[in-house]
């Protein structure tokens, strides 16, 4: 019996019409899949409903998050074994990027598996799309430190890689502390540093803004709390 496929399936970010940001074959290839690798069921089960799944009590959504051990990837995977498709799914945005998804990606070509990524939105590739910063050269280096004295060494050290090699720095921070990073950012790197926020990508309240960090002072400041922001720097 050949093998099944996994497809990646990217979500949408936030309270956003599905139509408007998950091509029509993603849609419809979704309605075919019966087994699924998740973080959260109910999250799944929601993208599924609005996805016009046609029986939602029929599908089976196999957890992938921080308990999961590296001994139950193989069972994870084991319905490929039986000839089924795969749909890996992230409690936002592409599966692998920022989420534990990469393990069952990497566990499945050591076993030959086809994986299928499928088109959708990135926060934080929509970030460095609309941030002006260098595209040809980035890094997203997911969380800073969550320590104020780690994270204040973490910025200045991705600030010294900007203008050492040119290189744009995303990252992102858990919703509730993102006040708090955005402060030590103003506080710690230089004037004409540049730093773009990306809010609420892809969702009616969406706003990406880049300033120098002297300006960003001198502006009223976003409300950033508790909401998703990709965070970016660069040279001016």
């Amino acid at each position: 019996m050949p093998s099944g496929i996994l497809y990646l399936f990217p979500v949408t970010l936030g309270e956003t019409e599905v139509s408007l940001v998950i091509p029509s074959y993603n849609i419809e290839l979704i309605k075919t899949i019966t087994v699924f690798i998740a973080e959260d069921a109910k999250n799944t089960r929601r993208f599924l409903k609005q996805c016009g799944y046609p029986d939602i009590s029929k599908a089976e959504i196999l957890l992938l998050n921080q308990h999961t051990k590296g001994s139950e990837l193989p069972e994870l995977i084991n319905p490929l074994f039986q000839g089924k498709d795969i749909g890996l799914l992230s409690d936002a945005g592409c599966p692998g990027i920022a989420d534990p998804g990469a393990d069952v990606v990497k566990h499945a070509h050591q076993k030959n598996i086809k994986v299928v990524p499928l088109v959708g939105p990135s926060s934080i590739v929509l970030s460095i799309m609309a941030s002006g910063f260098n595209g040809q050269n980035f890094a997203f280096n997911g969380y800073l430190p969550i320590e104020k004295p780690a994270r204040i060494k973490r910025m200045k050290e991705l600030e010294q890689l900007v203008y050492k090699n040119s290189q744009s720095q995303f990252f992102i921070e858990t919703p509730y502390r993102n006040v708090s990073l955005f402060d030590d950012l103003l506080d710690n790197l230089s004037g004409e540093t540049l730093l773009c926020l990306g809010i609420n990508l892809t969702t009616p309240t969406e706003k990406i803004i880049t300033k120098s960090i002297m300006d960003w002072k001198k502006a009223f400041k976003p409300d950033l709390n508790k909401i998703p922001v990709v965070f970016g720097i660069y040279k001016n």
